[in-house]
Parts: C-alpha cells; structure tokens; sequence
C-alpha cells in the first residue's frame, strides 16, 4: 500500500500528541534525575523515538563489556545506540503485528476475516490468550473484544474536533463485546462474531515492554529504564547500591507535580488514569476507559492507579491497571491484594491516596 500525505487535520493531531508526549517524557526523566541519580553516577546514553502513539524512552546506565564486566554505557555509546535500537526496531515490529490501527498487522486480519480462522504469530497468539483470562478475571469488565466500540471514540480531537459517538450505533457495537466469542486451534484463531473486532490495546503495551527490555538484557544491559509513556520498567538499579526513584505523576496536573515516589529495581511499573486521553464536549469531560456493557466512559471513585511488579510482569500490571480503573477503588484493592506479586497506590477523585499492604511509597511533602 502506497504512503499517503497527511490531511491537514492529522497533522495537527500528530502534532498535538508528539507536543502531550513529549512533556510527558520530561516528567520522568526529570523525576529520574532529580531522585534517582547522585552527583558521581555516571550519565546514561539515552534514545526516544515515536512509538505506541507516544514518545519512547530508553536510557541505559550500565551494560556488559567484552569481558563480561558491567560498565558505564557511556564508555561504549556505539554498543548502547546499537542495543537501544535493536529495542526500538522490536517495539516497532510488535507494533505492527499487534495493533488494532495497523491495517497489516494480525488483529486487523482476524476483524476483517468474517469469522474465519486467521493464523497469526505467537506474540499475537498469547496475547489473545493472556487477554481472555484477564476478560474472564474481571468478569468481563476488561474485555478485548471491545474494538467496535473504541473505534468509535477519538480521544485524540481537541476543541470543536471533539464529538461523541452516536447513542444507538454504540449501543449495537456493545451488543458484539463478548471475549467468549474468541476461540484458538494451536496458532489459528478466529471470532465466532463476524461483527466483534479486537483490540489489545490494554495489554499490547506492556507485553512489548516485556520484550523490549528482554532484550536489553540479552544484550548486555545491566542498568536501564524502559519508558513506554505510562509504562516504565527498571533493569537493575541505578548502581549496584542505589535504587531507581521513580515518581508517580498527579492527576490534571500540569506533567510536573508527583503525589510522591516509588524504589525500584529490577521492577515494572504501570499507570493508568482517566486523564490521558480524554475529550471535552458540552462542558463534559469523557475519558478513555470504557465500560464494556454501556460503551459510555466509567464512573468510579479512582483517577489513576499505578501497579508495580518484578520486571517481566509489565503486560499483567497493564491489564490489571484498567481493570483497577474499571472497578473503582475499593474493590480494586481487594483485587491487587488478593494478587500475588503486585502492589497498587490509588489516587482518588477527592485527592486522597491509598495504597497495598505491600507497596513502598513515599507520598509527597
């Protein structure tokens, strides 16, 4: 398929996201400056590319030289470029392969096959695999069927751009959700609902991430951040002695203001609010996490939640993020303490915060 030039109207919505993301890639890297790194640390080598409709990060403070030892980076930028490309190049591959929007990749094949067997990759094969028991967790609050109804919304649009789907065409796209419609034969798989489309946008994120730093890690990586805009995963520690500080940002701020700080090591971290992609129609705001019964945007007490885990674990914390924001704070909590290996801090509506019996977090003062 041939390029095509960007309408007037794309451009300045690509233009709008790069200036939202790129603010947003302030924010942490400065956090991580400001808390994670003392006046002798060396310097990281640092890449960021548009990826994931937002801008990527990768900044990698230690990595293996030939002999095995860890260095700094900096001593062989050419070795830490050479890896933070190479993860950058797998992001964009995954992309491809797993994004709703791309019209090559396999979710698109199996929306368009008419409920045909469509044969996709194993990445593609365990994330539908890992998203269905997410859909069935949360008694379908989470649901990966929901493509119909979020290709109706376009949180992107600002000002008069903004519109809201129309009341009864969303009503017919809800009545398609239903991640039992999904069935698999060993790397086949099809949906029984010609009318149903997939969208894995709650988990692709972080099951890319997973695989971005996997591979860091395959080449040399000992200290590093991956920072997908809202998924953040810490190879190693800053040093072997210091930990990565990594601050969690307040709700309808203005990308500056933290409600206070997490330690890492060797940990994932994902947020998820109702602030990072919303519309203003009427003096209403509608935001980006759907229920799956109305195809309206939820309503609960939470405004943001952020989950960490052990690094590897970033696509579970993804699909757990949504489904704390879909269920609201209390029952929330039940679920992640009920989870092993995950801690929450919620950030409620009235601005208060709460956390996990688990979770190590230092409010702000």
């Amino acid at each position: 398929m041939g390029k095509r030039a960007l309408s007037a109207h794309n451009y300045n919505c690509a233009a709008r996201l790069l200036t939202k993301a790129v603010c947003f890639t302030a924010l942490i890297l400065l956090i991580i400056t400001q808390t994670g790194c003392s006046s002798d640390s060396a310097e990281p080598v640092t890449g960021e590319n548009y990826l994931l409709d937002t801008i990527c990060t990768i900044s990698i403070y230690e990595m293996k030289d030939d002999s095995g030892e860890a260095v700094p980076a900096a001593k062989d930028r050419d070795a830490a470029e050479t890896a933070i490309d190479g993860a950058f190049d797998l992001c964009a591959a995954l992309d491809k392969t797993l994004s709703r929007t791309q019209e090559v990749s396999d979710v698109s094949r199996i929306n368009s096959a008419g409920g045909e067997w469509t044969e996709v990759s194993e990445d593609t094969l365990r994330l539908v695999s890992e998203g269905v028991r997410y859909s069935e967790l949360s008694g379908g609050d989470f649901d990966i069927t929901i493509g119909g109804v979020t290709s109706m919304w376009d949180f992107h649009a600002e000002g008069d751009e903004a519109k809201l789907p129309d009341a009864d065409a969303l009503s017919e796209a809800v009545s398609h959700v239903g991640y039992d419609k999904i069935e698999t034969d060993g790397k086949k798989v099809r949906i029984t609902d010609p009318k149903t489309r997939l969208d894995l946008g709650g988990i692709a994120k972080g099951y890319i991430g997973d695989r971005m730093t996997d591979y860091l890690a395959e080449q040399g990586v000992t200290s590093g951040i991956v920072n997908l805009g809202g998924n953040v995963i810490c190879i190693g520690g800053k040093t072997d002695e210091e930990d990565f500080v990594i601050g969690v940002e307040a709700p309808f701020s203005d990308r500056t203001q933290i409600v206070g700080t997490i330690k890492a090591r060797d940990l994932t971290l994902v947020t998820s609010g109702v602030y990072e992609r919303k519309i203003e129609v009427g003096g209403t705001m509608y935001h980006h996490i759907l229920d799956t019964k109305t195809g309206w945007p939820v309503d609960t007490d939470l405004n943001a939640v952020t989950l960490t885990a052990a690094r590897g674990r970033s696509m579970d914390i993804d699909a757990l993020s949504t489904i704390c924001l879909i269920k609201g704070h209390e029952a929330a909590k039940e679920l992640i303490e009920n989870t092993d290996g995950i801690e929450a801090v919620f950030i409620l509506k009235d601005g208060s915060t709460d956390q996990t019996s688990g979770m190590e977090f230092e409010p702000e003062k």
